[in-house]
Formats: C-alpha cells, sequence, structure tokens
C-alpha cells in the first residue's frame, strides 16, 4: 500500500514511518523544511517537504504521491510545556487540526483516497459525570471554560470532519516514550511538577511503539469511527506521577493545595490532576485486534528512562 504520512518527523511521525515500512507498505512522509529530509529517507520513506496550512502545497504534495491512504500526524507542539496557556502553546497545532485537516481531506478528496487516519487526544476527560473511564461513545471536552477550549475545539473538528468523510480519528493517550515527555521530566527532575490536590485525577497513557502500531492495523484495515488508543491502566496522578519521578531518579514530586496549584499554573492543570478521567482501550482491541507492547505506564516509563 502507499502510505502517506503527513507530519513524519515528529515524536509520532518518527516511530510511525519505520513501522509502515516493515510491513511493506510505499511510504512518502513530509516534514515543513528541508534539514529533516535525510532523517525521514533514513526511516525509509519518500521525504517531502510540505506546509500543512497551504492548500496548495498539501494538494502538490498528495497529488505527487499517488497515495492509497492517508494519515494525519500534523502538530506542533514544541518547547517547555506550557499548561496555564494552553490555547497559545497549541496555537498553530490547533490551525493544522482544523485547517490542516480540511487541506489533507480536500487533497484525500482530489486524488480518490478514502483510507483516511487522522491523531486525535485522549490523555484525560473533564466530564465529571459517570465512572472514571470513558468510552468512545462518552461525550469528550478537557474541562469547558478554561484555556483547553480552543484545543478541543479543534479535536471536535478533527474527529467530526474525519469521520464524516468515511475516515479513522484515533484518539492517542498522553504519549510517552523516545522524546515525547523530555520537558515534563526535566520539570519533575527539578521538582517543579507538584501533586495537586489529593491527586486524584485520571489520566491515560500509551507508549509511542503502541500508538504507532495501532495505526498502522487503523491503515491497514482501513478502520472508521473514533478509537481510543490508551493502555489497560488508566491511574490517577497520585500514582503515576511519583512512579514517574522514581523511574526518573528524582525527589517525591511536592505537593500543593488547587488554590495555589490555579495561581501557579491555571485551571487546566488544576482541573487535569484532580478531576480528569481516563478512557477504554476495548473498543480498539476488540475491532481492530490491537495488541499493546507496554499494557501499563509502570513498565513503559521503566524501561523508558532505565
Amino acid at each position: 500500500m502507499r502510505v502517506f504520512v503527513a507530519g513524519g518527523t515528529g515524536v509520532m511521525g518518527r516511530r510511525l514511518v519505520p513501522g509502515l515500512v516493515a510491513r511493506g507498505h510505499h511510504v512518502t512522509a513530509t516534514t515543513t523544511g528541508p534539514g529533516k529530509l535525510g532523517l525521514l529517507e533514513r526511516l525509509g520513506a519518500d521525504a517531502v517537504v510540505m506546509d500543512g496550512l497551504d492548500a496548495v502545497s498539501v494538494g502538490a504534495a498528495v497529488a505527487a504521491a499517488r497515495p492509497d491512504a492517508i494519515v494525519h500526524q500534523m502538530t506542533a507542539i514544541g518547547g517547555k510545556p506550557d499548561i496555564k496557556h494552553m490555547d497559545r502553546w497549541f496555537a498553530t497545532t490547533n490551525r493544522l487540526r482544523t485547517e490542516g485537516t480540511d487541506h489533507l481531506l480536500a487533497a484525500a478528496e482530489a486524488t480518490d483516497v478514502s483510507n483516511f487516519v487522522a491523531q486525535s487526544y485522549a490523555g484525560w476527560n473533564g466530564i465529571r459525570k459517570g465512572g472514571w473511564v470513558k468510552t468512545e461513545d462518552d461525550p469528550l471536552d478537557m474541562h469547558p471554560g478554561t484555556s483547553a477550549h480552543a484545543v478541543m475545539g479543534a479535536i471536535w473538528h478533527v474527529e467530526d470532519v474525519v469521520v464524516k468523510a468515511g475516515g479513522a480519528a484515533l484518539r492517542y493517550g498522553a504519549l510517552y516514550g523516545p522524546g515525547a515527555i523530555d520537558g515534563q521530566i526535566e520539570l519533575v527532575r527539578k521538582r517543579q511538577f507538584p501533586l495537586v490536590g489529593g491527586g486524584t485525577g485520571y489520566i491515560s497513557w500509551v507508549h509511542l511503539d503502541d500508538a504507532a502500531s495501532a495505526t498502522v492495523l487503523a491503515v491497514e484495515q482501513q478502520a472508521k469511527g473514533v478509537f481510543n488508543i490508551v493502555d489497560d491502566e488508566p491511574a490517577p496522578a497520585s500514582e503515576w506521577l511519583p512512579y514517574l519521578a522514581a523511574c526518573a531518579g528524582a525527589k517525591p514530586p511536592l505537593r500543593v493545595p488547587k488554590w495555589l496549584a490555579r495561581m501557579l499554573a491555571g485551571d487546566v492543570a488544576v482541573a487535569m490532576m484532580t478531576e480528569g478521567r481516563g478512557f477504554s482501550n476495548a473498543k480498539a482491541k476488540r475491532e481492530l485486534g490491537w495488541e499493546l507492547r507496554y499494557p501499563s505506564w509502570r513498565q513503559g516509563f521503566k524501561e523508558a528512562l532505565a
């Protein structure tokens, strides 16, 4: 199969491209500048420079690649984490998930490609109604009225237009693995990533390699609909954060009250750490036949930071 990966040099793309190549697929992958063309070629892909926010650039790149499937992995999440100002931190990523998705879908339609897989997100859910673990049938939000609103709007857009076009939206959990959480680990080691309140908020993690393997399956099976791509163990911050600190060789995290955390880090951080809900991966296992290499973040953190 000829697979076009938009965003091949991000932390996910660098695991996905070789995964597709290893399965015998012909991969064309994009980057935003010539400096990373060599990286994509070393990963086994035909490398192309493309501006995901330029419809002409996207259309030309897709037309030249003549793909059977398109995978949307374009993000621009870099630098020091800034949960207090998520709208600013995710500004370009939000555009890539709205304008960029629309450009890719237009290019898919122009080249008669119906197999379309896009990255969505399921690290935590802010919907407090119901249980602590959510399925694809539950409402999805990251805490209304906070700086995460724009981020959530972009995710809703991806899922809406991709599913309507007959494609699949993969809700990756909080990604970890090579290069994925270096900024967070640095904060943990400096004891600048505290537990908030009782640390009762749940999060769902997934290793990059497991997210990549689920994506390969979705491409090969021409999956349709929304899938939670998370590990088997949604966990509260009171469990995963001290464990992450121990794996990183850091001192245990400090604990701060909610009112202080709200002043320092904003409403999103407080809500995530105290009220967040996790996700179930039952649908992805059942419908895609997905098997995890790292069923729990406990194993994954330990190996990743060994």
